[in-house]
C-alpha cells in the first residue's frame, strides 16, 4: 500500500520542493494502488451496467433493480462543471477519490446501511491514500492538503457512500484539532496513529442536555493536587462511539466563569475506567457508523491529555466546527450528486404513456432546477473552504452559509430524485431512498441550520460581511 500523500504546498524558497514537482510525486506514489482499483473495478463495472440498462427502455414496466446503482457518465474530463476552477491536481484528487468511491465504498454501501456495518478495514484503506489526515501536516502523517483539496476529496467520496464519508470527516476534525492545538507529545502519541487510523476517534460535544447551546454544556472536569482531571457527565449523538478508541471530549473546568470561558478539551481513550457506553441508537440514516451516548464516571484524565490551556476548550471546539461545517455540506453536494446521476438514469430507461420519463418536459424541468442547486450548493461549499483556508474575517460566515444553503438544497434534490423514481423511489432496491435518509441529518448536525442562521446574522452585525 502506497503511504499517505505528503506535503504539497510549496515551501520556502530556499530549499523547498515546488507545489508542481511534488504533487506529481504524489500521484506517482499512489499509481500502485489505483492500478489495483482499476482492475477491480473492470470486473465490477460490466456487472453494475447489466443491472442498470437491461431494462427495455421502450417497456413500461417495472425497470430493474439498481441496488447499487452507479452511472458511468465521464466524471473527470476538462469541461465538466465539477472540475470547472480546480487545480490540474485537485483534479487529480478528485479522480482518484472518485475511483476509491466506485471500487470500494458504492458496491458495498447498501449492505453496509442493512446490516449496520461499520466498515473499519475500508477506512484504514482510505487512510492508505492519506484520506486519514488530510489538512494535517505531513510532519505527524497528515496529507499537507488545504479545505478546499478537502472538499472535493470529500465530494468525490460521498458519491459512493455518505455514511462511510461522513464519519470519515468527523475523524478529520479530530485530527484538525490535534494538528493545530495539541501539544507536540500529544501528537506523538495520538496524532500519528490517527492519521493512518490505526486508532479511529470521536468527537465529543454535544450532551442529552445541551445541543444548539453547546456552551451549555454539564460534563464537568475536577482537577485534583497532582494536576490531573476526574470527568464525569454524558456525551450524545456521537458518531462512532464504542468503536472508536480516542475520544476528543469538551468538559467544564471552572463553573464560575461565563459558561464558554469554562470549557477545556481532553482526549481520554476508549478502555480507561469508568468509560462505558449506550445502547446503539436506532436512526433514520447513516446506519453504517455507530452512535451512541459515551458516560464518563470518574474518568481520571491526566494533565497531559488536556489539549490547548484550560477555558480554551470551546474555542478549540468552534474552530473545528467550521471545518466540520465545510465537510458535512460536501457530503450533501457529493450525496446530491449520485441521487442526480442516478435518476438521470432512471428516467432514461423508464416509460410511461409510450415515451421515456426524460422525454417530459416536468422532468426536464426538475432535473434542470435540481442541477442548479447541486451547482450552487458546489460554488458556496468550495468558496468557504478556500475563506477557510485564507484565514479571512469572513470565514465562520461563510462556512455556515454554505453548510446552511448545501444541506438543504442538497436533501431537496434527494427529495425531487426519489419523487422523479415514483413508488420505485420508495424501495430499498433504488439507492435514492437511502440518500434521502443520509442526507436529512446534515441539516441539524455540526451545528443546525436555524444556529447557522444565528451565526450569520451574528457575523452581519459584526460587519464580517
Amino acid at each position: 500500500a502506497c503511504q499517505g500523500p505528503a506535503h504539497i504546498r510549496s515551501k520556502d524558497e530556499g530549499g523547498g520542493t515546488s507545489t508542481h514537482t511534488q504533487a506529481k510525486r504524489i500521484v506517482a506514489m499512489m499509481a500502485m494502488t489505483f492500478r489495483r482499483l482499476a482492475a477491480e473495478g473492470a470486473r465490477i463495472r460490466p456487472l453494475l451496467n447489466s443491472r442498470l440498462l437491461g431494462a427495455s427502455l421502450g417497456s413500461s414496466s417495472a425497470p430493474v433493480s439498481q441496488t447499487e446503482g452507479l452511472v458511468h457518465r465521464p466524471f473527470s474530463t476538462n469541461q465538466c462543471h465539477e472540475t470547472f476552477g480546480l487545480t490540474e491536481m485537485q483534479a487529480e484528487f478528485r479522480e482518484m477519490a472518485r475511483s476509491f468511491a466506485m471500487n470500494e465504498l458504492a458496491p458495498h454501501s447498501a449492505e453496509w446501511d442493512e446490516t449496520k456495518h461499520f466498515p473499519v478495514d475500508t477506512l484504514k484503506k482510505a487512510a492508505e491514500l492519506g484520506f486519514g489526515g488530510i489538512y494535517c501536516n505531513e510532519e505527524h502523517g497528515g496529507s499537507g492538503l488545504g479545505r478546499e483539496d478537502a472538499a472535493v476529496i470529500f465530494e468525490a467520496l460521498a458519491y459512493g457512500d455518505i455514511s462511510f464519508t461522513a464519519y470519515l470527516t468527523i475523524h478529520n476534525m479530530n485530527c484538525f484539532v490535534l494538528d493545530k492545538f495539541g501539544s507536540e507529545d500529544q501528537k506523538q502519541r495520538y496524532l500519528q496513529r490517527m492519521t493512518t487510523m490505526e486508532l479511529l476517534s470521536s468527537y465529543c460535544l454535544t450532551e442529552p442536555n445541551s445541543g444548539s447551546d453547546a456552551a451549555a454544556l454539564q460534563t464537568t472536569a475536577t482537577r485534583r493536587e497532582d494536576g490531573s482531571y476526574v470527568l464525569n457527565g454524558a456525551k450524545a449523538f456521537i458518531s462512532g462511539a464504542g468503536t472508536s478508541d480516542v475520544y476528543v471530549v469538551m468538559a467544564r473546568t471552572d463553573p464560575n466563569v461565563d459558561k464558554a470561558r469554562g470549557i477545556s478539551c481532553f482526549l481520554v481513550e476508549k478502555g480507561q475506567e469508568g468509560v462505558s457506553f449506550g445502547k446503539p441508537e436506532v436512526k433514520l440514516g447513516w446506519n453504517s457508523q455507530p452512535t451512541c451516548v459515551v458516560q464518563l464516571d470518574d474518568v481520571v484524565v491526566g494533565e497531559e491529555n488536556r489539549v490547548g490551556e484550560e477555558g480554551q476548550g470551546f474555542g478549540i471546539a468552534m474552530a473545528g466546527l467550521d471545518g466540520g461545517r465545510i465537510n458535512i455540506a460536501t457530503c450533501s453536494v457529493g450525496g446530491a450528486a449520485f441521487a442526480l446521476d442516478s435518476t438521470r438514469e432512471y428516467v432514461s430507461g423508464r416509460s410511461q404513456f409510450n415515451k421515456p420519463l426524460s422525454a417530459f418536459q416536468n422532468t426536464q424541468f426538475k432535473l434542470a432546477d435540481c442541477a442548479t442547486s447541486l451547482a450552487a450548493s458546489r460554488l458556496m461549499v468550495r468558496r468557504a473552504a478556500r475563506a477557510l483556508d485564507a484565514g479571512v474575517a469572513s470565514a465562520t460566515a461563510e462556512c455556515a452559509m454554505a453548510k446552511r444553503f448545501a444541506t438543504d438544497s442538497c436533501f431537496d434534490v434527494a427529495n425531487a430524485c426519489l419523487q422523479l423514481h415514483g413508488g420505485y423511489g420508495y424501495l430499498r432496491d433504488y439507492p435514492v431512498e437511502r440518500v434521502v435518509r443520509d442526507l436529512r441529518v446534515h441539516s441539524i448536525l455540526e451545528g443546525t441550520n436555524e444556529i447557522m442562521r444565528v451565526i450569520i446574522a451574528r457575523e452581519m452585525q459584526r460587519e464580517k460581511i
